[in-house]
C-alpha cells in the first residue's frame, strides 16, 4: 500500500469532486410534502435552543463575513474575525474613510439572509453544486482570518462538514442539502434580527453589542432607521425565496 501517495490521491478526490460541483444539473422539483419536510426540519435547527446554541453559531460566521466581504469591497484591509460561544462576534479592519466602515457595519445583519436566498435561487436554478463548491472553498480561505479558539474551532468544523459534503454527498441530495442550508439561513436572519430589536427596546444595556447602535454613533442617522434597513433587505431576500420555493414545489 502507497501511503505516501494517499493524501495525494485524496486531495485530488477532492479536488476533481469540487470542480465537478461546478456543472449545472436540472434545477430541483420537489412535491409539497417533501418541501414541507425540508422545511420543518430547519425549523427543528432553529428554533429550539438545544440546536440555535450550535446553528446559530454558523450564522454569526455568516453573518461576521457580511462584514468582512463588504470591507473587501470598499478596500479595507481585513485583520481577523471573532466569535464567541455566546453568538457574539467581531470584525477588526482598518482602511481610509468613513463610508468603507458604515458599508462594512451594515452588511453583518441581512448577510445570512442573502447568502440564504442565494442559496435557494440556486437549488432553483440548478447550480447547487457550484454553491456548495464556492462555499467550502470561502470556508478555507475565511480559516487565515480567525482570531481566536472558539472561531477557529467553529471554521473548522463548518469548512470540514463543507469539504465532506463536496466529496461524499450524492448529486441527488446536494439540491436538498443546499436547500435546508439556504432555509436555516433566512429563518436564522430573521430570529437575530429580532434579537437585535428587543437589545434597543427592551436591553439598553447591551447597546454596545448593536450593529445598529455603533451605525447610528458613526452617521448621526438613527439606530431606529438602521434597524429597518436591515429589516428591508432580510424581507426582499425571505420573499424571493419564498417565491423560488413555491416554484421548486409541485404537486
Amino acid at each position: 500500500m502507497n501511503v505516501a501517495g494517499q493524501p495525494e490521491a485524496a486531495a485530488a478526490a477532492w479536488w476533481h469532486a469540487l470542480v465537478a460541483g461546478f456543472a449545472r444539473q436540472d434545477g430541483l422539483h420537489v412535491s409539497t410534502p417533501v418541501l414541507l419536510g425540508v422545511l420543518a426540519a430547519v425549523v427543528v435547527l432553529t428554533i429550539p435552543r438545544a440546536t440555535w446554541r450550535w446553528f446559530g453559531l454558523y450564522v454569526t460566521f455568516v453573518h461576521e463575513l457580511g462584514h468582512a466581504f463588504a470591507a473587501l469591497m470598499t478596500g479595507r484591509v481585513v485583520h481577523g474575525l471573532r466569535i464567541a460561544l455566546d453568538h457574539s462576534g467581531q470584525l477588526t479592519s482598518s482602511g481610509r474613510g468613513g463610508r468603507g466602515a458604515v458599508w462594512s457595519g451594515f452588511w453583518g445583519y441581512p448577510a445570512p439572509a442573502v447568502v440564504g436566498a442565494a442559496l435557494v435561487w440556486s437549488v432553483s436554478a440548478g447550480w447547487a453544486g457550484a454553491a456548495l463548491s464556492i462555499g467550502a472553498l470561502v470556508l478555507l480561505v475565511t480559516l487565515v482570518f480567525l482570531r481566536n479558539l472558539a472561531g477557529i474551532a467553529v471554521a473548522l468544523c463548518s469548512a470540514a462538514i463543507a469539504q465532506a459534503l463536496v466529496v461524499f454527498a450524492p448529486p441527488p441530495a446536494v439540491g436538498y442539502i443546499v436547500l435546508a442550508l439556504g432555509a436555516a439561513l433566512l429563518v436564522g436572519s430573521v430570529r437575530d434580527w429580532f434579537k437585535v430589536a428587543a437589545v434597543h427596546a427592551r436591553h439598553r444595556n447591551r447597546l454596545a453589542t448593536s450593529d445598529a447602535f455603533i451605525l447610528a454613533r458613526s452617521t448621526s442617522i438613527p439606530a431606529v432607521l438602521w434597524l429597518a434597513a436591515f429589516a428591508v433587505v432580510i424581507a426582499v431576500a425571505v420573499a424571493g425565496s419564498a417565491y423560488w420555493l413555491l416554484g421548486m414545489a409541485t404537486a
